[in-house]
């Protein structure tokens, strides 16, 4: 969305000033868009809409002379309605205010209308995926331009001035075509002989000389067509980062409904985000009970299924298809797994030496989303897997962890696990 102040400056007021209030109109509808997001259901989320953003974040400050101090003399016109000290209410209309207070003062909201494509820019603005362009494979989608030496003809707007002037003056100096200076000389040198007089066998020679460079000037041009040179391309493959990010999900017989629905929500937001940032992104669906199987987007988020928890199967299953799909070496590789933390415990051990032996090398990014039941007192034990991924999470950089449960707090972790580095610094101070 671009905000575009189109007042006359008035005077008092500098271009920064007015740069500073439309940075500031830009992070209040930021805030609003992420505000309504928040209310939205996941196949929402990318929808435009109005955006409402209180007046007086808006609003310029001005200098003004204060109303205590000083000495005023004015005259009111009188009533019968009101005596002195009387509140007056502020009418309502319709222009969407906040209505009358009690000491007469209201406020009218400002309202964006803004389109799909506006409002999924602000919501995902300051949301990137960790260290993208670490590995770069050629891609075949893209080309680019590479400059591949000269030719002799072309369009004009490839055409090398420098190169030509070159090839110019290669010619004229191999023809020993007479500069400009040279004749020039020869004239002076004439017109001084024929003002002094007595000279005239050196005169006629000197202009036989003068007439064979100035007909040999004629005959070897400043610039001939054989001297023009165009600049050549080359349409080479163009270098572009890959991108494969593995969705793991834990449907076992312990994921009730209520967790479910939000590991389908991180799950759906996180492959909204994918496809909107980044072109070159391949989505990898595993669902795992006891078991594990690579899936497509309609089932893994709708297909229903139950049975135990054996967590290490997603991982081999994520390893297999690495090794068989996605090379470390030319695929910048990402994982998120869903799962509310149950596992069987003599899984851990084999869970935890596939995470650090197998999957965490290939990745720039593991993130670990738990899901469960919200409690009232707000505590809650570790579970199993939580506690055995806190000993990978401590020695790794690449991998994050976060715990949900409740539908409103699915965006704030999703921004958490996905900000930009400027954007956590930002959160953390």
């Amino acid at each position: 969305m671009n905000i575009i102040d189109r007042r006359r400056d008035p005077g008092g007021k500098s271009l920064a000033n007015r740069q500073r209030f439309i940075r500031r109109a830009r992070a209040l509808v930021r805030r609003a868009v992420r505000e309504a997001s928040a209310k939205r259901s996941i196949k929402d989320v990318e929808k435009g809409g109005d955006i409402v953003v209180p007046a007086d974040g808006v609003r310029e400050p001005v200098l003004r002379r204060g109303s205590q101090g000083g000495k005023r003399e004015y005259v009111l016109p009188g009533n019968k309605k009101y005596i002195q000290g009387d509140g007056i209410p502020r009418p309502d209309d319709e222009g969407g205010g906040s209505g009358a207070s009690a000491d007469g003062e209201g406020e009218d909201d400002f309202r964006f209308a803004l389109s799909d494509e506006e409002f999924l820019d602000l919501f995902l603005e300051d949301l990137e995926l960790p260290d993208l362009a670490k590995r770069q494979v050629m891609g075949v989608e893209e080309v680019q331009p590479v400059r591949a030496g000269y030719r002799s003809s072309g369009p004009p707007s490839s055409l090398s001035i420098s190169r030509t002037m070159r090839n110019s003056l290669s010619r004229r100096t191999a023809l020993r075509r007479p500069s400009p200076e040279e004749v020039a000389a020869l004239e002076v040198e004439i017109a001084r002989l024929d003002d002094e007089g007595g000279h005239e066998d050196k005169i006629i020679a000197l202009r036989e000389e003068l007439e064979r460079k100035q007909r040999r000037m004629k005959l070897v041009p400043f610039i001939d067509p054989l001297d023009v040179r165009y600049r050549r391309y080359d349409q080479i493959p163009k270098p572009v980062a890959r991108a494969v990010m593995f969705c793991l999900m834990d449907v076992s017989g312990s994921m009730d409904e209520h967790m479910k629905d939000l590991a389908k929500r991180f799950y759906s937001l996180l492959y909204l985000f994918l496809k909107r940032r980044y072109k070159r992104v391949d989505v990898v669906f595993i669902r795992h009970t006891h078991e594990a199987r690579e899936v497509d987007e309609e089932t893994f988020f709708h297909s229903r299924e139950s049975g135990g928890t054996v967590v290490s199967t997603a991982l081999e299953e994520m390893a297999r298809v690495i090794q068989d799909r996605y090379p470390a070496s030319q695929w910048n590789i990402y994982a998120a797994q869903a799962s509310d933390g149950d596992n069987l415990p003599m899984d851990n051990p084999n869970t935890i030496n596939l995470l650090k032996t197998a999957i965490l090398p290939l990745c720039q990014y593991y993130a670990y989303l738990e899901v469960g039941h919200a409690r009232e007192d707000g505590g809650g034990d570790a579970t199993s897997l939580w506690k055995a991924y806190e000993m990978v999470a401590g020695t790794e950089e690449n991998m994050a962890m976060r715990k949900v449960s409740h539908r409103r707090d699915i965006y704030p972790v999703f921004r958490e696990l996905f900000a930009k580095d400027g954007a956590k610094a930002e959160a953390e101070a």
